[in-house]
């Protein structure tokens, strides 16, 4: 199975274009889901009820196959953007979702008592207490989410979508690999990319870390 380099060439700037256009689904797929996951986490964690129909309605939701998920919301948003980033917006709410909980699980229940003996109102107690301390178990879940995202964009190619997995489509229907090959590197490369910067983003928010490390 050969490259051929001539096409790579010829076709830099769709390559380009698909490549921006899979990372714009699978970045706002994964914000959509910080900001649907993050209310409805700290609502998981303050009243226990409600936690295992959360939990459990997401994973429920996880089963769906992708391809499923597309086809069913076509008729409510037809072969757009939007479809797309709904369906991977339900995908990333399971692992937000589950690791958000874990995180606020894992504030020390002392550090919050000391932020109420303070006279620390509940919101602000989460805002500079709480969500600091979880975020490393939550940018975890952001960096899962993040490569699930991009991975599963190349699905929505059934659906007249899909970034770089139109590549994939492509090069089958030709019988010709490069396009498979160079949308397969792409999609390596952007999710090994994000993965990095996440990293280096939860590196720079959380110092305390760092300290805790040095310290022991």
């Amino acid at each position: 199975m050969s490259v051929d380099w001539s096409w790579i060439a010829d076709h830099t700037d769709d390559l380009t274009t698909l490549t921006l256009s899979h990372l714009q689904a699978a970045l706002t797929a994964v914000l959509l889901g910080l900001l649907i996951s993050l209310p409805l986490a700290v609502l998981a964690h303050r009243v226990r009820r409600l936690r295992g129909l959360l939990l459990g309605l997401s994973n429920v939701l996880f089963t769906i196959p992708s391809i499923a998920v597309f086809v069913l919301l076509l008729p409510v948003s037809g072969l757009t953007r939007t479809t797309t980033v709904i369906g991977l917006t339900i995908y990333t709410l399971v692992v937000l979702l589950r690791n958000t909980v874990e995180g606020l699980d894992s504030v020390p229940a002392r550090t919050k008592e000391a932020a109420k003996a303070m006279g620390t109102r509940p919101l602000r107690t989460l805002l500079t207490v709480e969500l600091p301390l979880a975020l490393p178990v939550i940018m975890a879940g952001v960096r899962i989410a993040t490569v699930m995202a991009i991975s599963l964009v190349s699905v929505a190619t059934y659906i007249g979508d899909g970034g770089l997995g139109q590549l994939f489509t492509d090069g089958f229907q030709r019988n010709f690999p490069t396009p498979v090959i160079v949308g397969v590197v792409l999609t390596l490369l952007l999710a090994l990319v994000a993965d990095a910067l996440l990293v280096t983003l939860q590196y720079v928010l959380t110092p305390w870390t760092r300290r805790q490390k040095q310290g022991a």
